[in-house]
This record gives C-alpha cells, structure tokens and sequence, in this order.
C-alpha cells in the first residue's frame, strides 16, 4: 500500500494509481498504460485525497482519465474532477430527469426544442404516443440550459492561475466539442450536431469554409425532415435588413446566421440586461457567446430557429450579470482557484453563491454578491441563502469596498 505522502499529489498535480505505479497527468508514457486498460474492468485511482477515488478511461482522439458518475464531491477542491453539490447551482433541479448519466462517460440530455423540422416547422418534442398513454411531466433542458451545461463539463467555469493567457477560441473549440462527444440529444451524439467556429485565418480561410461546409451537411434535408444544429461562438453584431437579419459570430466572417427580424428583437428584449452588460462601463472585457439552433433554409445558407445568449468575461467563465464581474475580475487578479455556478433553468441564480473558492481546503467556500440594481425579488433571495448560510459567510456589496478575501492554503498539505 502506498504511503500519505505518494498519496498527496499536490493542489494542482493530478496524480493517479494505476497497476501499481504513481502516474503524473502529465507523464508521457501515461498514453500507452492508459490503452493497455482501456475497455477492460481495470480503474485508475485519482490521488487527490487519502484514499483514492476510482475513475475510468475515456478516449477521444486521446486517452483521458475521467470522473465516474456521482464522484465529484469525493475528491478535493483543488483536483480537477472536483464537482461541488448539486444544490449550489441550477444543474440540482435537472440531474436525474433532464441530465442522465446513463453509464461512465454517456450522459442523455432531454431538451424542451426540437432537432428537426417537417414542411417548414419546428417537429414538436417528444415522441407520438397512443392516446391512452399518460405521460408523468418531467424536466426539460432550455437551450440556454444546454450551454450552461456544455461550458460546465467543458470546464470553462472553473478557473486556475495555470490558465492564464490559455483560453482562446482554439481552446474553445476543443474543449467544448470534446465534451460534446459524451452526450447525446435525442438519441443522437451532440457531437454530430454541434459547431463551434475554428480559429479564423486569412490564409487557411478556404480549408477552414471548407470543414464547416463538410460538418454541416448534417442540415440536409432527407425523408421529408430537415435536422437542425446547435451553433456555439461569439456574438460579433447583428445587421438589420428588409428581408430579416444577419447575424455575425466571430472567426465566421464569411457565413453570416440569418434569423428573422421580429425574432432577433424578442431576444434582445428578454435578454435585454445581457446585451447591455457588454457594453457596460465595467472596466473588463465581457463578450456574448450565442447559442443558436439553426436549419439550411437552403444549400449552404443556414437559418436560426431560436437562440440563446450567455454573458462571459475575458478568460470565457460564465457571468450572469455586470454585478459579477469585478468578483470574477477580482479572483482571477489574486490568483484563486475557483468555480463559478450557473444558472441553468432555475428561476434566478440570486441563491446559489457567486463563486466558489476551491483553494480553502477540504470544502469550498462560498461567495456571495449584492447589488442594489438586482430585482427586488433577487435581492430577498439573496439575503436569504447569505443567511442560511449561517454567521461568517463571505458578501460583497456592490459599491462597497471589497471584503478581504478567505486565505488560501494552496501548497499546504491535506490531512
């Protein structure tokens, strides 16, 4: 048996045990052993705590060591596959009836919008059923929801100092399709349906229309029914015209999103606060990332069907509004290790904390924000979960000096 010591990899060094022998996440040799147990019963350990926490092999285009369904609070705060309690986020509500882990690295999103159209119309969800079948309601995912879920797994709302100066949209595009490859929508791979824009170049320009020509052409139509894809980037502009709008995501500078008129402005109208956060005098970089289910309303000529727009800052972490961001800001300045909650389906994200500090210990530690611009309905929620929370619970309020921060024990040991 390993001793505490070998067990104790360190805040930010994955370590795992495999047939015996200690193997660093970044060993080159951890490839070939990772193969040789691939697809057979044996379990790598991640080392992040005293004990061990079991996990399994994954390959895509690479082998990977991933977390087993239901694990993530088992191992420390600062370890990767760290995942906090369902409660602290929007994802609580729908694990178990919109999000199944249906086995090790397959998870089944059900989604309230459709992935294809008949004659011209958006085929309505679900499945026929006999009329005298009664179905129980159950939770359906938002495409909103969808987004919020895809940056969570893809690990964009988790922040180290390590990633600093690393995420771009090439890391965007890897990360968010590889974590497309572990879910299905309908029964089909999101993987298959999912766009997210490579990085632009002028002098790749062709190849690069070319690919998305090639991963697009799941959008032919066929037997009557045209399927639809979920395109993921950054909102650019939006250009109104007499026959609807342009709608312009970046590194896309030559395939514009059409979408009619009418629809675009019912977006911008519910998510009005959004749109104006971007352009908020906060002193940080903030972009819009759009979500858009779109069909080819004819040969390469792709139309949006219905859209979703998520706030995020700079290092692509998730914000759910302009009162976030100088904690966010502020978090990445000091160097902390943390996660940020999201929201997902839920009414409003005022009870879940703001931030959650990973680099406190053995639990993470709660952050929580104020600002007398929220809706007065926010705000009673927010001072309910600070109470809840109990004496001594971190709160900032917006306008207010910022609190001193709880100190981290990065590098010290763990019991």
């Amino acid at each position: 048996m390993m001793s505490d010591a070998n067990l104790d990899p360190g805040p930010d060094a994955q370590r795992f045990a495999i047939r015996g022998k200690v193997w660093e996440a970044s060993d080159p040799g951890l490839q070939e052993v990772l193969a040789q147990i691939h697809e057979t019963a044996e379990r790598p350990r991640c080392l992040c705590v005293a004990r061990g926490v079991e996990m399994y092999v994954a390959r895509h285009q690479r082998y990977l060591v991933k977390r087993m369904p239901e694990t993530g609070r088992d191992h420390h705060p600062s370890c990767p596959s760290f995942e906090p309690e369902g409660g602290l986020s929007g994802l609580g509500d729908l694990v178990g009836e919109a999000v199944l882990e249906t086995q090790p690295g397959r998870v089944e999103l059900r989604v309230d919008f459709p992935w294809a159209r008949v004659n011209g119309r958006a085929i309505a969800r679900g499945e026929a059923r006999d009329p005298g079948e009664i179905e129980v309601p159950r939770r359906r995912m938002s495409l909103r929801a969808v987004l919020h879920f895809l940056f969570e797994r893809a690990g964009f709302n988790r922040w180290t100092p390590a990633m600093a100066g690393r995420r771009n949209q090439g890391v965007l595009h890897k990360y968010l399709l590889e974590a497309a490859q572990e879910i299905e929508v309908k029964g089909a791979s999101l993987a298959e349906r999912l766009y997210v824009p490579e990085p632009f170049s002028e002098a790749a320009k062709a190849d690069i229309a070319r690919r998305r020509r090639d991963k697009l052409a799941i959008l032919q139509p066929r037997d009557g029914s045209a399927p639809m894809a979920l395109v993921i980037g950054e909102l650019k502009v939006a250009e109104r015209g007499d026959h609807g709008c342009r709608i312009w995501v970046r590194h896309m500078p030559d395939a514009p999103l059409l979408m009619e008129t009418r629809s675009w402005d019912r977006l911008v109208r519910t998510q009005t606060a959004l749109f104006e956060a971007r352009d908020a005098d906060s002193g940080h970089r903030v972009r819009l990332v759009l979500g858009a289910l779109i069909h080819a309303r004819r040969e390469f000529t792709y139309e949006i069907d219905a859209a979703t727009v998520m706030l995020v800052n700079e290092q692509w972490i998730p914000v759910e509004g302009v009162h976030e961001i100088p904690l966010i800001g502020a978090l990445v300045a000091q160097q902390r290790r943390f996660a940020k909650p999201l929201r997902y389906d839920a009414r409003s994200a005022a009870p879940f904390p703001n931030a959650l500090l990973l680099d406190c210990g053995a639990a993470p530690v709660a952050l929580h924000m104020s600002s007398d611009f929220l809706q007065p309905k926010d705000r009673v929620l927010k001072e309910k979960a600070v109470h809840a929370a109990g004496t001594g619970t971190w709160l900032w309020h917006a306008g207010d000096p910022m609190p001193e921060l709880p100190p981290s024990t990065h590098g010290a040991s763990r019991p």
